[in-house]
């Protein structure tokens, strides 16, 4: 390994000391000065830092600047079993497979997988067609584990090309590959059926060339089938494939050719579709992997050339154009333009960048020429972290999806039970014909494949997690899908989440006509220009944007007056800007009227009251508030409307204050000057009484209270990581306005799951009463078998729009 490389290696601290995100935030900055950290990430949730280069433990205490700060390295935990495999092979070969049209078929191929030989253990995602193989297996190795036609097994990686290049070229050769070529065995055996049943009309049902006509068509159409079903029968391992096979097979020996022929093909097309339903369902990750470009411009040595992303490095300069898609997540250190973050965030409205703020891959600028420093590499871009914890979320079983597939395990056999009993019952105790009633076993064998039972939920899943990737919610499973749509009541933090989080100015009102607006609004900003306090941000940025100059006034005498304001001396003068009770003490009865009311008024409306005037007089007054976001009443009222019988606000301000903001917004209840541990209590008391409570927060200070809730929602998880990983569900953008639509589209999903199931059990209750009266056929078994499996399928698909 080369020093470059070394320099990267990733080293784990834990961290003790942090008392706040803004510290956590301070030592992240300082630790990346370090001279040979290349990069550092603070997790202020679990109070770790990891650090990519060299540093030493007094470095990094020195980084932190705080008293009692200590940093130690990571210590191993007791390890499960699974945590040494992943030690002795910590990098699994991640696989794309193609040809998996089933759940039971990705589990049968991952217990194939893990029996080769070199092989410790593997993962197989249906949702996402990915397999994660600990160990070594050849492509070859690993496609015939699979033992299906037509299964393809692709390294994530291949020769330098990434696999969405690779996906890509697939993809335009399939475009340009005829139909007939990719279905030629199917559209053979059925035109062996047209033949056959040409001759049964001509020659008859027994005629020897009508039979083998037949019989071809089976033996073609099928042979997949019965190469993967007899194997099963081997193996006493029942599928739907078992069951398809000895249908046909018995079919074939009480002489049912025509109908036999007839469920194989059908049986195929049944497949074909599902696996293009399922394929149209993963193109909600497939069109993430687009959104970032391939290769940028980037500028090495006075040189400007485009190279691939995977051999960009941290520290390199790209170059984008107005109009171009930015590959990799930086900070802007030339220019200045307007980025449209839409497929982060699903926002739409370009959002203005300049020198030092962050872009991301995938993002389209829009305007002006940037110049951006990468920061992250290509596998740790934002796009990237969204793409992969998306298809972990999709790879997570939902309640409803454990439940079905553990009750196909034990259906399956069930329904051959039933069929064999179907099958020699009548005969051997009520006189009926063997013939019959073993075509009738037969066909309940058909109208028994779980098929459309398994695939009622995964498709839904799929499609809904990847439907909310695309409009900038980032949800972390189908439990927490599911979860989302049942919550009765959601708890909101209020700084940063219902409001904005940053202090502006809501009124100034001067109160002696002999001095101008501008002119004591630049005294008093004089003032809080030298003050660290967080309301004198405020002060300052009014100023500003309405250019009221400032500067050149002289304040001699400054002095912080704790816990009241601030005093100074200009032009020979006392001038003091505080709180009501400042004044009070300094006007005593000249408080009282009209200055006492205004005040008054402010402050029940959730504003911070500042007084500017002399130890005689007041001069001005000027309220500070953190603005409520235009978006939070209309949230507040969706969600009432959803029916969401509970909507609290939790918050460490006084009472006062917050409730005025919860009055204007429309909560049901307001919880106000609470400490970490109350949030946390309160969350435990909704639990108790709802059942089901949601959390939104920012993903850092209100770790615990997001943990303890049932679904925990973080905002703004586009710029934090933190964000992204504590979260059961981020909204990538700071826009609230995605949580009435992401409880919407839990709910649309339940509802479909719902529906899915009920028709697909339905339906195949309704063709197994057909057994009694003796109406029952393979043909409409088959039908139904297919039709149930196509129509849930394309049940679930309706998310997508």
């Amino acid at each position: 390994m080369n020093e470059a490389a070394k320099s990267l290696e990733k080293k784990v601290y834990r961290v003790q000391g942090f008392s706040c995100a803004n510290c956590a935030g301070k030592f992240e900055r300082n630790v990346k000065n370090i001279p040979g950290v290349h990069d550092a990430k603070v997790n202020f949730g679990t109070s770790k830092i990891t650090v990519y280069g060299d540093a030493t433990i007094e470095e990094l205490e020195k980084a932190g600047a705080f008293e009692n700060l200590k940093v130690e390295p990571e210590r191993p935990m007791r390890q499960t079993s699974f945590q040494v495999l992943r030690e002795n092979h910590p990098e699994p070969n991640i696989y794309r497979v193609e040809g998996l049209s089933c759940v039971n078929c990705a589990g049968k191929f991952e217990r194939n997988v893990k029996e080769l030989p070199g092989v410790q253990d593997a993962h197989v995602n249906f949702a996402t067609s990915k397999m994660a193989v600990y160990g070594n297996a050849t492509i070859d190795e690993l496609e015939k584990a699979g033992a299906f036609e037509n299964l393809k097994v692709i390294p994530e990686k291949l020769g330098g090309q990434t696999v969405k290049n690779i996906l890509e070229a697939k993809a335009n050769s399939e475009e340009k590959e005829p139909f007939y070529k990719k279905h030629s065995t199917l559209l053979f055996a059925s035109l062996l059926i047209v033949l056959g049943y040409t001759s049964y009309f001509v020659n008859g049902e027994d005629n020897l060339v009508t039979v083998l006509l037949f019989m071809s068509a089976i033996v073609i159409g099928g042979y997949s089938l019965f190469k993967v079903g007899f194997q099963n029968l081997l193996k006493f391992d029942f599928d739907m494939k078992t069951l398809m096979t000895v249908a046909i097979i018995g079919a074939a020996l009480i002489g049912e050719w025509a109908e036999g022929a007839v469920v194989v093909i059908l049986f195929a097309i049944s497949e074909a579709l599902e696996r293009y339903s399922m394929d149209k369902a993963r193109q909600s990750i497939r069109s993430l992997m687009d959104i970032a470009p391939n290769e940028a411009l980037v500028r090495r040595n006075g040189h400007e050339m485009f190279i691939s992303v995977d051999e960009i490095q941290i520290g390199d300069i790209m170059i984008v154009k107005p109009g171009q898609k930015i590959a990799m997540d930086g900070v802007v250190v030339s220019g200045t333009s307007s980025v449209n973050q839409a497929a982060i965030t699903g926002e739409s409205v370009p959002v203005a960048k300049t020198v030092g703020e962050e872009v991301f891959a995938g993002t389209l600028n829009e305007e002006g020429l940037l110049e951006v420093r990468v920061t992250k590499l290509v596998e740790d871009t934002t796009i990237a972290k969204i793409i992969h914890l998306v298809e972990e979320a999709q790879g997570e079983r939902a309640p409803a999806q454990a439940f079905i597939d553990k009750f196909a395990k034990y259906y399956t056999p069930v329904i051959m039970v039933i069929a064999a009993l179907v099958a020699i019952v009548p005969p051997l105790f009520f006189g009926g014909d063997w013939g019959t009633w073993v075509y009738q076993g037969l066909a309940v064998l058909v109208v028994g494949c779980p098929c459309a039972l398994v695939i009622s939920t995964p498709v839904a899943i799929v499609t809904a997690i990847g439907k909310a990737a695309k409009n900038g919610v980032l949800v972390k499973g189908g439990v927490y899908l599911e979860e989302i749509g049942t919550l009765k009541a959601i708890a909101f933090d209020k700084t940063g989440t219902l409001t904005k989080g940053v202090p502006v100015v809501t009124d100034y009102k001067v109160l002696n006509d002999e001095f101008s607006k501008d002119e004591v609004f630049a005294m008093i900003t004089a003032l809080e220009h030298r003050s660290r306090h967080p309301l004198a941000s405020a002060i300052v940025k009014k100023a500003n944007r309405e250019n009221i100059s400032f500067a050149e006034i002289a304040v001699d005498a400054f002095t912080s007056l704790t816990g009241k304001g601030l005093k100074g001396k200009i032009n020979g003068k006392d001038y003091y800007i505080g709180n009501p009770k400042l004044f009070k003490e300094l006007l005593g009865a000249g408080f009282e009227g009209r200055l006492k009311e205004e005040t008054a008024v402010l402050q029940n409306e959730g504003k911070t009251v500042m007084v500017f005037g002399t130890a005689r007089e007041a001069l001005a007054i000027v309220a500070v508030a953190d603005e409520i976001r235009e978006s939070s009443k209309e949230v507040i009222r969706k969600l009432h409307q959803l029916g969401i019988k509970k909507t609290i606000m939790l918050t460490g301000d006084n009472q006062a204050t917050a409730n005025a903001i919860g009055n204007q917004l429309g909560v049901k209840e307001v919880r106000a000057e609470l400490m970490p541990q109350d949030k946390l209590d309160d969350i435990k008391r909704l639990r108790a009484e709802y059942g089901k409570v949601g959390m939104v927060g920012d993903g850092i200070n209100d770790s615990p209270a997001l943990a303890a809730s049932t679904v925990g929602i973080a905002m703004g998880g586009a710029g934090t990581d933190t964000a992204i990983e504590t979260a059961d569900v981020a909204l990538m953008g700071d826009d609230l306005s995605k949580l009435p639509f992401t409880v919407s589209l839990s709910r649309k999903a339940l509802n479909i799951i719902k529906a899915n199931i009920t028709f697909a059990i339905g339906i195949k209750l309704a063709a197994l009463l057909l057994v009694v009266p003796g109406w029952l056929t393979l043909w409409i078994a088959i039908l139904a078998d297919m039709g149930a499996t196509l129509l849930v399928t394309l049940n679930g698909l309706r998310l997508l729009k």
